[in-house]
C-alpha cells in the first residue's frame, strides 16, 4: 500500500494547523467565503473540504484519504474541538473559527449573486439537489444554477479510477461550467470523487458538503441555532439519527480527545 508521506503533497497557499497530522486552514467564516468566491471567479479547478472530528478520525485509518487533506486547497474547521484547539494553540476567533459546510454553502450562494457566478449541485438522494436548488433560488433571486445531478449509490475509493458513467456525469458538468460544484455524496465518498473529478475540470470550486444538501432541502432538521452556536449540533443529530451516528459521537469523539490530548501533551514536554 502506498504510503500517508509518498501520497502526501503540501499545499501552502494557505496558512494551517496541523491535528493529529492533518492540515485544518487557519480561516473563519468570512475568510473562507472571500477566497472561496475569488477562486470561483477564475482559475483552474481547486478543492474545499469540510472536515469535523469523525471526518479526521476516518482519515487516520485510511493513508489515501489522509494525504488528500494535504493536496486540497483548503481544509475548513467544522466543528468546536477543532476551532477549541487552536484557541489552546493561541489562534484568535479573528484567524479561525468554526466554518460549517452548510452555513459556507448560503454565504458563497449570497455573494454569488453579486458576482454573477454560478453553481452546480451533485449528490443526494433522487430529488433533493432539486428541491434544494428551488429553495436556493428563492431564498437568493438572481442566483444562476447550470444543472443539479443526483447519482446512483456506488461505493468510491481511493484505488479504482473513475467509471465511464462518471465520466459522462462529469462532462455533464464540464458543459455548464458552473464556477461552483457542491458535492453532497457523503464523507469520504466525497473527498475521494472530489479529487478524481478535479482533474478532468479546467475550471470551478469543488466543496464536499455531505448533509447540506438535506438540510436545505428540508429533508432533515437542522439544529436550532442556540444549539449550533453553543456546539451542540452533534448532539442534535445524534439524537435526531442515533442508530447511524452513535459510532461517530460516542466512539469517534473520545477516541479524537484522548489522542489529542496526548498530542498537545507532547508537544509541551518537547518545548
Amino acid at each position: 500500500m502506498t504510503s500517508r508521506a509518498e501520497l502526501a503533497v503540501t499545499n501552502s497557499e494557505i496558512e494551517h494547523m496541523r491535528v493529529l497530522g492533518v492540515p485544518i486552514s487557519i480561516v473563519n467564516m468570512a475568510a473562507a467565503v472571500s477566497k472561496i468566491s475569488a477562486w470561483g471567479k477564475s482559475g483552474p479547478a481547486r478543492t474545499v473540504f469540510v472536515r469535523d472530528v469523525h471526518g479526521l478520525m476516518r482519515s487516520l485509518e485510511d493513508p489515501i484519504l489522509f494525504a488528500m487533506h494535504d493536496e486540497a486547497n483548503m481544509v475548513v474547521p467544522d466543528g468546536m474541538p477543532l476551532t477549541g484547539l487552536a484557541r489552546l494553540r493561541g489562534y484568535k476567533p479573528a484567524q479561525i473559527a468554526r466554518t460549517p459546510g452548510p452555513d459556507v454553502m448560503l454565504a458563497v450562494c449570497e455573494r454569488s449573486v453579486a458576482d454573477n457566478t454560478t453553481h452546480y449541485f451533485f449528490g443526494g438522494k433522487p430529488g433533493v439537489a432539486q428541491t434544494m436548488a428551488a429553495h436556493l433560488k428563492r431564498t437568493y433571486p438572481g442566483l444562476r444554477i447550470v444543472g443539479t445531478f443526483s447519482p446512483p449509490m456506488r461505493d468510491i475509493d481511493g484505488f479504482r479510477d473513475l467509471t465511464e458513467e462518471e465520466l459522462t456525469e462529469l462532462d455533464m458538468i464540464k458543459e455548464g461550467k458552473p464556477d461552483f460544484i457542491w458535492i453532497g455524496l457523503s464523507s469520504p465518498k466525497q473527498e475521494y470523487w472530489m479529487m478524481k473529478a478535479k482533474d478532468y475540470l479546467d475550471h470551478g470550486v469543488l466543496l464536499g458538503v455531505g448533509a447540506a444538501f438535506d438540510f436545505h432541502a428540508g429533508t432533515i432538521r437542522r439544529a436550532p441555532a442556540f444549539m449550533r452556536e453553543y456546539g451542540l449540533e452533534w448532539l442534535h443529530r445524534l439524537l435526531s439519527e442515533p442508530r447511524r451516528l452513535w459510532r461517530r459521537y460516542l466512539v469517534l469523539a473520545p477516541m479524537f480527545v484522548y489522542r489529542v490530548a496526548r498530542e498537545e501533551l507532547l508537544r509541551r514536554l518537547r518545548r
